[in-house]
């Protein structure tokens, strides 16, 4: 099993009274991808960080095998998420994965 976790800050044009909608339809859309992204096991979206963080949102994910990190990535259903739910509001974007 491999763990992906990413983590985002918002761009700083983003309204504060725009996040909670941002991360409801951040939340929902990336957990809609388990059962439609091969190899993806499970989603589990950070969306209420305690002060001490250094970013606003995380996403982590598992996955059967290091391999699949690269289908999820490339994937449409991924990608059309990412594209419309995340990437317009987010900048500064990290990454981890372990086994």
């Amino acid at each position: 099993m491999v763990h992906h976790i990413v983590m985002w800050k918002f761009k700083p044009e983003i309204e504060e009274a725009k996040k909670p909608e941002l991360k409801k339809a951040m939340n929902e859309n990336l957990s809609a991808l388990v059962g439609k992204v091969p190899g993806l096991l499970t989603v589990e979206f950070v969306e209420d960080p305690i002060p001490s963080s250094t970013h606003d949102v995380a996403l982590v994910t598992t996955l059967e095998k290091a391999e699949d990190i690269a289908v999820y990535a490339a994937h449409p259903a991924h990608v059309a998420v990412a594209d419309t739910y995340v990437r317009p509001y987010v900048t500064e974007r990290a990454c981890l994965d372990y086994e």
